[in-house]
């Protein structure tokens, strides 16, 4: 099956990468990550920091000194065990509402209650600004994203005091949740959106996308078998998936966007089938739609011809290319920024 993907999130879910106290699951991640980079697939690590996720018995009882010494301690080992390999990380996952979860709920993981607890004690600002100079130190050339489902100048205002002391950013690019199992986003949204990130002059990253083609299932949320696409689902997809990304894509400041279920065959979030797969694994209507769009439209595929001087000028859509002069075959990457030159000597 032809691909455009060249873009992953890895799960570094704490209790799940390090269900044993000391024993994170290194060895595996860099089998994966190894295995994206030898097929041209950029890795980036997801989170760092985040009080929600599955459950390990060792963290019952941890207080919350210990608790906040063994994240610090977490964000500096993934980040130098990864180094070269992972150089993209979302650091602090959901803090505009951390304590959402102990709000709504009697029935806490071990690992929420007692991280909520520490992110309280530490304060809501002071964790995510210590995990992100943290992560820098040992992380000085990542690329280092705020990550948040809100979308609302609530979560505008959390970026606003991520600042050091001479008020210079402590983050790289601005991380937007995107589960539009509710109704997706109208154009005039989408643009507002857009707009109300752009002004912190960073790149945004749509960095967990989903519409589904089937129904949802609120009572479910995780854990159950997604529920099955319809035909007229799947067009209403399509439809949807290349609306939203068109005018995503249209947008100068964004950078990417990450669509997070690629088919139905796992646990996707409210058991919705909001993958661009099927759970036979076979391409949804979406999937061949984007492909299209991507690769034959998003994309520069051009003859030219140079002048007296052996000059040919092109105006190129960003992204790896493969440039042939007679026999000579030259990569090249167009890269955001001025114009571009580059010399190739024909054989």
């Amino acid at each position: 099956m032809e691909s455009a993907v060249n873009y992953t999130t890895l799960g570094y879910y704490w209790p799940s990468y390090e269900r044993e106290r000391g024993k994170p699951n290194h060895a595996y991640a860099k089998q994966v990550v190894e295995w994206c980079k030898a097929n041209g697939i950029a890795a980036k690590g997801h989170p760092l920091a985040w009080n929600s996720s599955a459950d390990a018995a060792w963290f019952r009882n941890v207080d919350s000194d210990e608790l906040f010494r063994l994240q610090i301690a977490r964000i500096d080992d993934c980040v130098t065990t990864m180094s070269g390999l992972i150089d993209c990380w979302d650091v602090v996952n959901e803090v505009t509402e951390f304590d959402r979860d102990a709000k709504a709920r009697k029935n806490l993981s071990a690992f929420t209650a007692e991280y909520t607890a520490m992110w309280k004690k530490v304060g809501q600002i002071e964790l995510t600004k210590a995990c992100f100079v943290e992560a820098r130190k040992v992380g000085p050339n990542a690329k280092l994203l705020i990550n948040d489902y809100i979308t609302s100048e609530k979560y505008a205002k959390v970026i606003e005091q991520l600042v050091d002391a001479d008020g210079k950013r402590l983050y790289d690019a601005i991380g937007i949740q995107s589960y539009l199992h509710n109704g997706v986003w109208s154009n005039v949204k989408i643009w507002e959106i857009c707009e109300r990130f752009a002004r912190f002059g960073v790149p945004i990253h749509f960095t967990e996308m989903a519409i589904v083609s089937s129904q949802r299932d609120s009572e479910n949320k995780m854990g159950g078998r997604p529920l099955q696409s319809t035909p007229e689902g799947e067009e209403k997809q399509k439809n949807d998936v290349l609306r939203v990304y068109t005018m995503l894509f249209s947008h100068p400041s964004v950078e990417a966007i990450t669509w997070f279920y690629f088919s139905d065959a796992g646990d996707n979030w409210q058991t919705s089938g909001a993958g661009l797969l099927r759970r036979d694994m076979s391409p949804k209507p979406a999937y061949n739609a984007l492909l299209e769009q991507i690769n034959n439209h998003w994309t520069t595929k051009v003859q030219l011809k140079t002048d007296e001087n052996g000059i040919a000028t092109v105006r190129a859509f960003r992204g790896g290319y493969t440039i042939r002069v007679g026999e000579t075959t030259t990569p090249y990457t167009v890269k955001k920024g001025a114009a571009e030159e580059l010399v190739i000597t024909r054989k």
